[in-house]
């Protein structure tokens, strides 16, 4: 079993002499029974020491425990802020399963049905039409979209540019209403922010509260995941990891800024369900313990073990390509969601594992970064035994 994909490795870096590295917990046993207080940071040091990550936070757990945790390299390599545990991280489309796991909620209160038309609540779906091909006009759909499509991107919607307009999902969703599919719905897999925009858009109407609300008030507080947010505050900002991407001429790193920060003189998006959260290592430790342990934690279910298993069933087949369930990407071993700037979370219930992998690197992945993924593998299996990363 191991998770092949190139994105997982981003979250681990190297250790040197000059970059600063945390470890939390009590060395991990190696296969050999010897003790490796920081096994993913030495295995890394040349990903530090040629430049090509800054920083991350890499952090392995059971449901009860912590078994390595690692802050290391950079958090700001301008000012040489070492990277901490509470470090904030852009975690973008790793906010799809938290949106999917609202919307589940929902259906285990009766209140939606995921094999229900989305026209069925939101009434601007109705009559949607597909893309002809070539300078064929649009033809109609064959069946309205139902709430399991949008879930597991199998809508036929496609990415479509965000209006920049404060304050409204509402509008933003309106806009894919309009628009032709690009696929007839339940035909093909088509990765689209629409479709959990439109997810979260059902949340609203059904729940009669803000998106936001809903998942502040069902999900993050009950959760306790404090530093979990779609508009960081004064001192979460001060936490920020920044973001870099690959200078252009292949040396070294160049600052860049998530696309959904404040900017001076620029509108401020709406929390936007497929990819607008914010949050650190141990906020996201808790919701993936959650699921880990089949909708409960701490005592309180949040989500029916039916609803769950739906989510992690892979909806998609080899006709329509992907492998994607409810919200998650769907391994053999396990489910987990990646997001745009190379973050991970990854649960895996037959080792009984979450693995999270925080940086905040933007654009292409380095050459480097791919070729050292089997390394990451080889050590994974040293250090934690049978515990490995699937790939989507």
């Amino acid at each position: 079993m191991s998770f092949s994909g190139p994105l997982l490795l981003i979250g681990l870096l190297g250790l040197s002499s000059v970059v600063p590295f945390q470890l939390r917990a009590q060395s991990a046993p190696t296969s050999t029974g010897q003790s490796n207080p920081h096994p993913f940071a030495a295995k890394f040091q040349p990903l530090v020491d040629n430049h090509t990550l800054a920083g991350a936070v890499c952090l392995v757990a059971t449901k009860d425990r912590i078994l390595d945790e690692e802050a290391i390299g950079y958090a700001d390599l301008e000012t040489k802020k070492p990277m901490s545990f509470d470090n904030e991280f852009w975690i973008a489309s790793m906010t799809k399963p938290m949106t999917a796991t609202a919307l589940m909620m929902l259906v285990d209160e009766g209140k939606v049905k995921i094999d229900d038309p989305v026209e069925n609540y939101l009434p601007e779906f109705k009559g949607q039409t597909v893309s002809g091909s070539k300078d064929e006009p649009p033809v109609p759909a064959n069946h309205p979209i139902l709430v399991r499509e949008i879930l597991s991107h199998t809508s036929g919607m496609v990415n479509l540019p965000e209006r920049p307009v404060p304050g409204t999902l509402a509008l933003h969703v309106q806009s894919y209403s309009e628009s032709p599919l690009g696929a007839q719905p339940g035909t093909h897999f088509l990765y689209a922010n629409a479709n959990i925009n439109t997810a979260g858009r059902i949340v609203e109407v059904v729940s009669g509260m803000p998106y936001e609300k809903f998942m502040q008030e069902r999900i993050f507080t009950p959760l306790g995941m404090n530093d979990t947010t779609f508009q960081p505050d004064a001192a979460q900002m001060e936490r920020l990891a920044s973001s870099y991407f690959e200078a252009p001429d292949k040396n070294g790193l160049v600052k860049g800024m998530s696309p959904l920060l404040p900017r001076p003189g620029k509108p401020l998006l709406p929390p936007m369900p497929a990819g607008g959260l914010f949050s650190t290592a141990a906020d996201l430790l808790k919701f993936c313990r959650m699921m880990l342990q089949g909708g409960v934690y701490d005592g309180k279910r949040y989500l029916t073990e039916a609803s769950l298993a739906a989510m992690t069933k892979a909806c998609t087949t080899p006709a329509t390509g992907g492998s994607y369930g409810l919200g998650w990407m769907i391994a053999s071993n396990g489910f987990l969601h990646d997001g745009a700037y190379k973050t991970r979370m990854a649960i895996m219930p037959r080792e009984g594992l979450v693995e999270i992998f925080l940086v905040q690197q933007q654009g292409p992945i380095p050459e480097a970064v791919k070729q050292s993924m089997k390394l990451f593998s080889d050590t994974a299996e040293a250090v934690f035994g049978k515990a490995q990363p699937p790939a989507p």
